[in-house]
C-alpha cells in the first residue's frame, strides 16, 4: 500500500513553520514566525526559538536603555510584572534576563555529522536555484534539483557512499520512505519538520518559489519533497540519527515571561500616548467641524477652502514625515492609501526584459500593463543613448567573464577602474552628480511612454492586457472611497515611491513593500490614467463623485533616499502649469526640511542634508543610504486631521479613512483585511530582524555574500539570509535604532463597525487574540472614547465618561470589559 499521501500530508504539515522567503530582488517582509501564528506570541516565540535558535525578546540592556531614556513607564512596567508575578525591582529582573543570554550562548566550533550535510546541501541549493547571475550552470536542472542531485553526486566527493544516498531510488517519495521506515510513523512529521527548519532560509526560498510557480521554477522545478529525499539519504549516508527531541515544548521560563512583560509596558507606554493624542485630535477635530458648520449655516455661504494641490503617498513610514513637511510648505492637503494605489498588476516597463508582480504578497495581479511609447523622437533619443550603454555593459561583462581575455582587461582597464572605484569611494556625492547629469540626458520611459491602461481584448499568459471601463471606474471610486476623499483640488497627485542606492543586495527591501518590493511610481501612473479618462470621471459623477472639469490627476514618484520627488506631468494642460510649477517649489521646500531630520536621525550633519542623502544613495561603501522602515510601532486608520499637527517621527502607517463615508464599512474592511495584515508582516519582520539578527535577520552586510541573485549568505556559504541585514535595525553593533515593538493599530470610527468586521475575519481575529498586534478604536460617535481590544471580540474602555443620550447605542461599555453578543 502506497504512504505517499501520508507523506505528503506530513511534509505539508511541518513546512507550516518555516517562513516564506522571497528572491532579495524582489524582497518581501513578512512574519519569520508566519507559521506560529495560530498560537499565542509568547507561546509562538518559546516553541519556534526551540525548533530555530535565537532569542525572540529584546536583550536585556534594550530594555534597559528603554527604561533609562523613559520609552518605558515605570509605573506600567511593575504593574505588568506584578501581574505575571514578578515584584522585584526591574533592574533586579532584568538581572536575571541577562543571565539566561549569557548561558544560552553555545559553543559551534565543533563540526558534527548534520553540518557536513548542511555544507552539501549549500553547495548544491545555490548551484541549482541560481536566477541568472552563474556565467556556468549547473547541467541537469531542467529534470528537477532530486533527479540533478541523482545523476551527479556520484562525481562529489563531499557526498558518502554509504547508505541511501550511494543508490538513490528514481522517485524523491521512494527515498523518502526508504529513510524513514524503521522510525515510527508517528514520527515523520517532527523528522520533517526539524529537517525544514535546519536550513530555514533555503527551505522558506523553495517553498515560496514553488507557491509563486515562476518561471525559473516552471523551468528548473524543485519542490519540498525533493530537498527532503536529499537531504534524509545525506543524512542516511552519514549516520545521523534522525529521532526527532521531545515534541513536548517547555512552558516559557522565568526570563522569557520577565522579557515580555518588559516587551508589554514598552508597547503599552507608546500605545498609550499615541492613542491619547489621537482622542484629543478626534474631540478637537469634531468641535472645529462644529463651528465650520454653524459659521456656514449664519453666512449661508457653503464655500469651503479648496487646497492649491492634494497628494496621495503610500502608507509607508517614511511618507508621515515628507507629508508633514509639505503641508507645511503651503496649502496642501495629503492622503495615505496602500502604495499600489488599489490596483493590482503585473507590469512591464519599457525598458524591462521581464514583468513584476506590483502588487502586495497576499494578492495575486488581475491586469498586465505595459508601457507604450507615444514620443517617437523622445524614444530615439532614449534608445541611441540607452543602447549603447547596454552595449558598452555587455562587453565589459563578457570580458570580465571570460577566462582567457580576463586578465588582459584588467591589464589594460585596471587604472580606468582603480579611478572609478576611488572617485566612488572619496566623492561619492560628486559621482552622484555626474550620474544625474547622464540620467538627465537620456529621458526616462514616462516621458515618452504611456502605460496601456485601457482594455486590449488579449491576454498576457492568465492576465488580460489593461482594464475595462467598469474595472477603471471601479478602482478608482475604491480609492476616494477608502481615503474619504469627496473634494477635489485642481491638481491631484499619486505619488508612488523608490529608493536609491548602490552596491546594495537588499536595495529593493528600500522601495514599496505593497508594490512586493519594486518602486510605486508605475501603479501611479496607471492610477492617475484612469483618474484622468473622460468616460471613467463621467460614471464617477453618476455615482457621487463630484470631479470638477478643471481637476487633472498626475503621477508622481517619491525617492525615500534622498526625499525628491519627481512629478510626471506629461498629459497636464497648459492651464495647469502654474499649478504644478508653484507645487514643484514648495516640494524642493519640503524636501529640504525632511532631508534634513533623516540625516539627523542618521546622525549625520545636516548643514547640506540634501547632499549628504545624495552622497549616501551614491556611495557604494554606505552601509545605509536611509533607516527605510527601521522605527514603524504604529497604524492609525483615519482622517489626516488627526495626525497632521503631530510629528509622528516617521514611526506610523498613515492610511486616510472617513467613517461618515463608509456607513456599510466596507471600505475598513479592505483596510483591515489588507493593509493592517502587511504593515503587521513589516512590523514582525523587522522586530525579529532586531531582536536577533543572526537567526531572523541576516547579521552584518560587511560580510554578505550576494548568491545567485536570490539572496545572500555570511561568509562563503551557508543558509540563505533572510530578513533585514543588522545596518537597517541598529545604529551599531549593541545600539538598535529600529524600538521592538509589536505593531499598535488605531482605528478612528465606531467601535461596533469594527467588530462586526473583526466577527466576519477569523484571520484577523487570530493575529489579535494571540497578541501578533494589538488593537484600539477612538470611537467619535461615543464621546471620543478609545477602545483597547482585549480578545474574544471583548473590548475595555479608556475612559469613565458614559455615553451621553445623542451617543450611537452602544455595543459595548466604556470602563469595561465586555464580551461580544451570543
Amino acid at each position: 500500500m502506497s504512504t505517499e499521501p501520508t507523506l505528503d500530508d506530513s511534509i505539508d504539515s511541518a513546512a507550516t513553520t518555516v517562513g516564506s522567503v522571497w528572491p532579495i530582488h524582489s524582497f518581501v517582509t513578512a512574519n519569520p514566525l508566519a507559521g506560529f501564528e495560530d498560537q499565542p506570541f509568547e507561546a509562538a516565540v518559546a516553541d519556534a526559538t526551540d525548533l530555530l535558535g535565537g532569542r525572540g525578546y529584546p536583550s536585556a540592556q534594550t530594555f534597559r536603555t528603554a527604561l533609562a531614556d523613559g520609552r518605558i513607564d515605570e509605573a506600567i512596567l511593575r504593574s505588568e510584572l506584578a501581574d505575571r508575578g514578578y515584584d522585584a525591582d526591574p533592574e533586579t529582573l532584568l538581572g536575571r534576563v541577562a543571565e539566561a543570554e549569557h548561558d544560552d550562548s553555545t559553543d559551534t566550533e565543533h563540526e558534527s555529522d548534520t553540518d557536513r550535510v548542511d555544507a552539501v546541501l549549500t553547495k548544491w541549493l545555490p548551484a541549482f536555484l541560481d536566477e541568472g547571475r552563474a556565467h556556468w550552470a549547473m547541467p541537469n536542472r531542467e529534470d528537477g534539483f532530486y533527479n540533478a542531485f541523482r545523476a551527479l553526486a556520484p562525481h562529489d566527493s563531499e557526498v558518502p557512499d554509504s547508505g541511501i544516498v550511494a543508490d538513490l531510488p528514481a522517485s524523491p517519495t521512494a527515498a523518502i520512505e526508504a529513510v524513514v521506515d524503521d522510525y515510527p510513523t508517528a514520527q515523520w512529521e517532527a523528522i520533517f519538520t526539524e529537517q525544514l527548519a535546519a536550513l530555514p532560509g533555503w527551505t522558506g526560498f523553495i517553498k515560496q518559489r514553488v507557491a509563486d510557480d515562476s518561471e525559473w521554477q516552471s523551468e528548473y522545478p524543485i519542490t519540498l519533497a525533493g530537498y527532503l529525499a536529499v537531504r534524509l539519504s545525506l543524512l542516511d549516508g552519514f549516520g545521523v540519527d534522525l529521532t526527532p527531541t521531545d515534541a513536548e515544548r517547555a512552558d516559557p521560563d522565568a526570563a522569557d515571561e520577565i522579557a515580555a512583560g518588559f516587551l508589554h509596558a514598552w508597547e503599552a507606554t507608546y500605545r498609550e500616548e499615541l492613542v491619547e493624542t489621537v482622542a484629543a485630535e478626534s474631540e478637537a477635530m469634531a468641535d472645529s467641524e462644529a463651528t465650520v458648520d454653524g459659521d456656514e449655516a449664519a453666512d449661508d455661504s457653503g464655500t469651503a477652502d479648496r487646497p492649491d494641490a492634494q497628494l496621495t503617498f503610500c502608507i509607508d513610514t517614511r511618507s508621515e514625515v515628507i507629508r508633514r513637511h509639505i503641508e507645511a510648505a503651503g496649502n496642501y492637503e495629503t492622503h495615505g492609501y496602500a502604495g499600489f494605489f488599489g490596483v493590482p498588476i503585473e507590469y512591464n516597463g519599457y525598458d524591462s526584459d521581464v514583468s513584476v508582480e506590483a502588487c502586495p504578497p497576499i494578492l495575486d495581479p488581475q491586469h498586465r500593463i505595459t508601457e507604450r511609447p507615444a514620443d517617437d523622437e523622445t524614444q530615439a533619443t532614449h534608445d541611441r543613448v540607452g543602447g549603447i550603454r547596454e552595449a558598452a555593459h555587455e562587453i565589459i561583462e563578457t570580458l570580465q567573464a571570460n577566462a582567457a581575455s580576463a586578465y588582459g582587461f584588467v591589464e589594460s582597464s585596471g587604472s580606468g577602474y582603480a579611478l572609478a572605484l576611488a572617485a566612488r569611494t572619496l566623492v561619492p556625492g560628486r559621482v552622484h552628480d555626474l550620474l544625474d547629469a547622464v540620467d538627465d540626458a537620456e529621458p526616462d520611459s514616462h516621458e515618452f511612454c504611456e502605460p496601456m491602461v485601457h482594455h486590449q481584448h488579449t491576454y498576457a499568459g492568465d492576465l488580460p492586457v489593461g482594464l475595462t471601463t467598469d474595472e477603471k471606474v471601479e478602482y478608482a471610486a475604491t480609492a476616494f472611497e477608502l481615503m474619504g476623499i469627496d473634494e477635489f483640488a485642481r491638481v491631484v497627485a499619486f505619488v508612488g515611491h523608490a529608493s536609491e542606492t548602490e552596491n546594495n543586495p537588499h536595495e529593493a527591501s528600500l522601495d514599496c513593500g505593497a508594490c512586493a518590493g519594486n518602486p510605486g511610481g508605475p501603479n501611479a501612473r496607471v492610477l492617475a490614467s484612469i483618474c484622468n479618462d473622460d468616460t471613467v470621471q463621467k460614471k464617477l459623477r453618476e455615482r457621487g463623485h463630484e470631479i470638477p472639469d478643471d481637476t487633472v490627476f498626475v503621477a508622481g514618484e517619491h525617492n525615500t533616499t534622498t526625499d525628491e520627488i519627481d512629478l510626471y506631468d506629461s498629459g497636464v494642460p497648459e492651464s495647469h502649469a502654474d499649478d504644478l510649477d508653484q507645487l514643484r517649489a514648495d516640494l524642493t521646500t519640503a524636501r529640504e526640511a525632511a532631508a534634513a531630520e533623516r540625516a539627523d536621525a542618521m546622525g549625520a550633519e545636516a548643514t547640506d542634508a540634501i547632499g549628504e542623502t545624495e552622497r549616501r544613495a551614491a556611495d557604494w561603501a554606505e552601509t545605509r543610504p536611509e533607516w527605510g522602515l527601521a522605527g514603524n510601532a504604529a497604524f492609525v486608520i483615519g482622517p489626516r486631521d488627526l495626525t497632521d499637527d503631530v510629528n509622528l517621527d516617521g514611526r506610523a502607517f498613515l492610511h486616510s479613512y472617513d467613517h461618515t463615508t463608509d456607513s456599510e464599512g466596507d471600505a475598513l474592511e479592505a483596510i483591515l483585511t489588507g493593509p493592517m495584515v502587511v504593515t503587521q508582516w513589516i512590523n514582525t519582520q523587522y522586530y525579529f530582524s532586531t531582536v536577533d539578527s543572526g537567526v531572523f535577520g541576516s547579521g552584518s552586510k560587511i560580510t554578505h555574500n550576494p548568491v545567485g541573485n536570490i539572496g545572500v549568505y555570511q561568509g562563503n556559504g551557508g543558509d540563505l539570509l533572510a530578513g533585514l541585514p543588522l545596518q537597517s535595525v541598529a545604529a551599531g553593533p549593541d545600539d538598535p535604532y529600529h524600538q521592538p515593538l509589536r505593531l499598535s493599530t488605531v482605528i478612528h470610527a465606531p467601535v461596533d463597525r469594527v467588530e462586526a468586521i473583526l466577527a466576519d475575519h477569523d484571520e484577523l481575529t487570530t493575529l489579535l487574540d494571540n497578541e501578533w498586534l494589538s488593537l484600539t478604536v477612538v470611537d467619535p460617535t461615543r464621546e471620543h472614547t478609545a477602545f483597547h481590544y482585549d480578545g474574544e471580540l471583548s473590548w475595555t474602555g479608556t475612559s469613565e465618561r458614559e455615553p451621553t443620550a445623542e451617543d450611537a447605542e452602544p455595543a459595548v461599555e466604556p470602563a469595561a470589559t465586555v464580551p461580544a453578543d451570543d
